[in-house]
């Protein structure tokens, strides 16, 4: 049988495909041990564990100094250059170590009132003191993770992000089986050591080729670009990392740690079955954004990529829905099914318009459209918590999710009224 030439042309595609059987793996044992944590400690075990893996998700940004995107663009674009993949790297990790050193020092001497933040209690100051130094792993593995998405190396990542995951996931079994919660909160805290290790053992090569550690140098020949993709990290990952903690402090406030857990599972959930998309923007569409000039060869593309993923994720989105309450019995049997079913409307059909949102933003992100991409990130995180706030004492925890819809009807409007704003002024100067 011929495969139809769309299909066997599609590098979209092939990744898509190539990912699929990872990601399904990874789903099925993330629902495995979200049914553990839900049987087990149940939506104050949820409000935990998102507390901390948002602790983490700050940390990626601040350890790395937020430069992962700018890697990804400059490796693609110059890794055929030694002379500039040296001022690159060379300025990658002077950042790099600012970073990492700032973060350390930071957690390990305001653990007690970081635990209390976290968790309203300096109980888990010790575990705060455990992600402190872990912090290295963290900025090294999202370094390194960055040239190889830069590389486009989908078939090597495919298999490391699935060895990593496997490994991480058995130790969050066997820290639960031996240490109850904590154990599961200590696991999640070390996995980045044990996802450095395996990037490093299976890419060394390609790390070696790329990254000339002996020719690299104090010295930060890129400041200029490279920060411009610090700031736009620090408002899409740690901004929004930590207006995730604070709405869960918000629900706790305002309803109770079970309601908190109700959202942070929901979210969870939707993070799995997002993670689908998110290798493909770093490995795919940042790439080719980066070396698109036209707003007709942007469209293009972005027809290509939307013609490839929409109607993948409406059907799976449409699937989980219609699945909800098989999925709510089988992933989360601890958690209050009443209280957790009605979001699942609000946040698919937020998430569908979300990664509708995320393809065309990306653009800024190659075009270093800093300022853009600044403003309609705060736009976005700070319609969110308004609507979370007007809406919660109305609706409850389903008032949040409504929210998180609500702000993405919106911010879409408004990526696309700049995106085609750039491209008329791009048209104007080349004419």
């Amino acid at each position: 049988m011929k495969v139809p030439g769309f299909i066997k042309d599609n590098i979209l595609l092939k990744m898509t495909s190539l990912n699929a059987p990872v990601i399904i793996a990874r789903m099925g044992v993330s629902f495995f041990i979200t049914r553990l944590i839900s049987s087990y400690f149940g939506e104050v075990g949820f409000h935990f564990v998102g507390q901390l893996r948002n602790l983490i998700q700050i940390l990626t940004s601040i350890t790395s100094f937020g430069v992962f995107n700018g890697i990804v663009k400059y490796v693609a674009e110059y890794k055929e250059d030694r002379k500039k993949l040296n001022h690159l790297f060379s300025t990658t990790f002077v950042f790099a170590t600012i970073g990492i050193v700032v973060s350390s020092v930071l957690l390990f001497f305001a653990a007690d009132p970081i635990s209390v933040k976290l968790f309203q209690t300096t109980e888990y100051a010790f575990l705060i003191k455990a992600v402190a130094l872990v912090t290295p792993f963290i900025g090294l593995q999202r370094v390194f993770n960055g040239v190889i998405n830069g590389l486009s190396k989908y078939k090597q990542f495919v298999k490391i992000d699935l060895v990593s995951f496997l490994i991480g996931s058995s130790m969050t079994l066997i820290f639960a089986y031996l240490n109850n919660l904590d154990g599961v909160l200590l696991s999640i805290a070390l996995i980045p050591i044990v996802q450095l290790l395996i990037l490093v053992i299976i890419f060394f090569k390609e790390l070696k080729e790329y990254i000339l550690f002996k020719e690299l140098s104090f010295k930060i020949p890129m400041a200029k670009p490279l920060l411009a993709f610090s700031l736009m990290s620090f408002f899409s990952t740690v901004v929004l990392s930590s207006l995730e903690i604070e709405i869960r402090g918000l629900i706790v406030d305002r309803i109770d740690t079970s309601g908190s857990g109700s959202w942070t599972s929901m979210t969870s959930l939707s993070k799995q079955y997002m993670s689908f998309s998110i290798m493909l923007f770093s490995m795919y569409v940042l790439p080719k954004f980066a070396v698109t000039y036209t707003q007709k060869d942007f469209v293009l593309e972005a027809k290509k990529i939307f013609r490839t993923l929409l109607p993948l994720f409406g059907v799976g989105m449409i699937l989980v829905y219609l699945l909800r309450d098989y999925i709510i019995e089988l992933v989360f049997p601890g958690n209050d099914k009443e209280a957790l079913e009605p979001l699942f409307k609000w946040q698919l059909m937020g998430d569908f318009i979300r990664l509708i949102s995320m393809v065309m933003a990306y653009q800024f992100i190659a075009k270093k459209l800093v300022r853009t991409f600044i403003f309609t990130e705060l736009l976005s995180l700070g319609l969110f918590y308004l609507f979370a706030y007007l809406f919660i004492d109305q609706y409850g925890v389903e008032g949040v999710v409504m929210g998180h819809f609500a702000r993405y009807v919106i911010y879409l409007a408004v990526v696309i009224f700049f995106l085609f704003r750039y491209f008329k002024t791009q048209a104007k100067a080349t004419a």
